[in-house]
């Protein structure tokens, strides 16, 4: 046998009263640029946390391998009941092993990709039929009621062209939330929307948080941060600067650098 066959990540469960997410020793680079320096991170059941930093911090790629759309260089990663340690050499778990990984996270980007083929409904109804193979019947209850859920059930049978920008975002969080997942994460979902559009897209955040989802979100609304979180993360350079609930990391932080961040938003707000 060749010595240099390269051994897949080792999947690892997760101990009873464990964190609903975990990251420990999380390392990625690009190139010669560390992206993520030996990040630690927890969120357990029910909690939203909420990553904020300067543009380059490394939010969206944390947030990005907590589903393994980036893969990591080194350090593990964990959600729900099923995680994997990264090492030198290691590859990507096999096809089986990373869709079962995947289906405990619904991601909701920047950007809608929704199917411009499909009204709202079918859009919805997608990942349980052609992923889950639910039957039609069932996946179509299954959507209308998110699709209620989200303030659009009148608007199930419109394609794509004909919704604003937050409408076709809550589809696109409508079609996470279809697949059951046990964590939502959200990657600066209203950065692309209209000022005004804005608020629609955050009450449905806020109403998941109310009823109890797990998720961690990449945002800059700092007021929907301090309203919304029950921890908040400071992240620069690849690295965890400070954390803690709102009243300590937005109101009255500790760190310089945390200080600088916010000084901006708070100039806005003037």
């Amino acid at each position: 046998m060749s010595g240099s066959t390269v051994p897949p990540a080792t999947p690892r469960a997760a101990p009873p009263g464990q964190p609903k997410i975990e990251v420990a020793a999380l390392r990625k680079s690009f190139g010669d640029h560390a992206v993520l320096r030996d990040i630690n991170f927890r969120v357990d059941a029910g909690q939203v946390v909420v990553l904020l930093g300067p543009s380059g911090s490394g939010k969206s790629t944390l947030l990005r391998c907590l589903n393994l759309l980036v893969v990591p260089d080194g350090g593990r990663v964990r959600v729900g009941g099923d995680g994997f340690d990264f090492g030198a050499g290691q590859r990507l778990p096999d096809r089986r092993s990373l869709a079962r990984f995947r289906a405990n996270t619904g991601m909701v980007f920047q950007q809608f990709n929704l199917f411009p083929h499909m009204t709202a409904l079918e859009n919805v109804m997608e990942g349980p039929r052609t992923v889950r193979r639910t039957p039609r019947a069932e996946a179509e209850a299954l959507a209308r009621d998110l699709l209620r859920r989200v303030g659009l059930e009148d608007r199930a049978a419109e394609y794509p062209s004909r919704l604003s920008g937050g409408q076709k975002q809550r589809v696109a969080i409508a079609r996470a939330l279809a697949m059951r997942p046990e964590v939502m994460l959200f990657d600066e979902a209203t950065s692309a929307l209209d000022p005004e559009l804005v608020g629609e897209v955050l009450a449905v955040i806020q109403q998941l948080a109310a009823e109890g989802m797990t998720m961690v979100i990449v945002t800059h609304e700092i007021a929907f941060a301090r309203d919304v979180a029950d921890r908040v993360v400071f992240m620069r350079d690849g690295v965890v600067v400070e954390e803690g609930p709102p009243a300590q990391v937005i109101d009255a932080p500790q760190q310089a650098a945390t200080r600088s961040f916010l000084s901006h938003f708070h100039r806005q707000a003037v």
